[in-house]
């Protein structure tokens, strides 16, 4: 298991081709721009007439219409605007992790990286919260000023040695994101959602109702399986005990089984869009179904 690197990420770039981190819910992406949206007022190009509502920018009436039509109307203008992407990558020590292909932690940068790399291919602009002690955000930028700076940080704040996962890590960064993070923002939140809790439901529920989020999830098939028949020593340097694979699975499995019911059920409670992505798997394969533009998009 090798820890990912900054060539690593960037060479991603050519597996974005012809992905789409696509509007799901449009009402909202307009509200930062995705990708042309519609503002009352002065913009770079006309759109349309309608009737004037209450709250429309009196400056905007169309004067001619309303003559000749006998009743207010409005000009709507259309103007094109780089939507922000947001990462918010919960890194913690348990992420240094993995019975597959690669670690937890190295998974999660490489998906990190391949959404970053989309985002900027359809013009929006990219930006981060990183975990760790104290999260670090990274304003969105537009092209490779957005893209290489947010994946220094990526590669930076990766987990290089095992430990215990940090139960308040992921609600720490989810809170230090109101008040920096603009309306009708996407928001990619990559995590093994180990640290959810009561107290994340709030954090979750004030982002789905402002913004535009989907859950990645990361997750290794020992997490899921429990451990095979026999005894092995598991835990962390200097704490470490015996576990019998046959005893301890059904468990292992019931543990597991929790934490995703917890997870499910947020993302169905605020209708947040969930993928589990696998460390047994290439993440230029498990995320390109995923953001394939849909055919409305088109």
């Amino acid at each position: 298991m090798i820890l990912a690197e900054l060539d690593d990420l960037v060479a991603l770039r050519g597996a974005a081709h012809g992905l789409d981190l696509h509007a799901r819910r449009p009402a909202l992406a307009q509200l930062a721009g995705s990708h042309h949206s519609a503002h009352r007022g002065l913009g770079l190009e006309f759109e349309e007439v309608r009737p004037y509502a209450p709250g429309d920018d009196v400056r905007s009436i169309d004067w001619r219409v309303t003559a000749r039509r006998g009743r207010a109307h409005t000009k709507l203008f259309r103007e094109e605007r780089e939507r922000p992407v947001w990462l918010v990558a919960d890194l913690h020590p348990g992420l240094f992790f993995g019975s597959r292909r690669q670690l937890k932690s190295t998974l999660l940068l490489r998906a990190a990286a391949l959404c970053g790399w989309v985002a900027v291919g359809g013009g929006d602009r990219l930006g981060a919260a990183i975990g760790g002690a104290a999260p670090r955000l990274l304003r969105p930028r537009a092209r490779e000023a957005g893209v290489l700076p947010v994946f220094d940080a990526l590669v930076a704040a990766q987990p290089r040695a095992p430990g215990p996962p940090d139960p308040g890590g992921l609600n720490r960064l989810l809170g230090s994101l109101p008040g920096v993070v603009p309306p009708g923002s996407l928001i990619l939140v990559l995590s093994d959602f180990a640290g959810l809790d009561a107290d994340s439901e709030p954090l979750f529920a004030a982002l789905a109702a402002r913004h535009e989020c989907w859950l990645l999830q990361v997750a290794d098939p020992l997490e899921i399986d429990g451990l095979p028949a026999g005894r092995f020593r598991v835990g962390l340097p200097g704490r470490l005990w015996t576990l019998d694979g046959d005893r301890s699975r059904a468990r292992w499995q019931a543990a597991w089984a929790a934490r995703e019911q917890r997870l499910t059920t947020l993302a169905r409670r605020f209708a947040l869009p969930l993928t589990r992505l696998m460390t047994a798997d290439a993440v230029e394969t498990a995320l390109p179904p995923l953001l394939r533009a849909p055919a409305w998009a088109a």
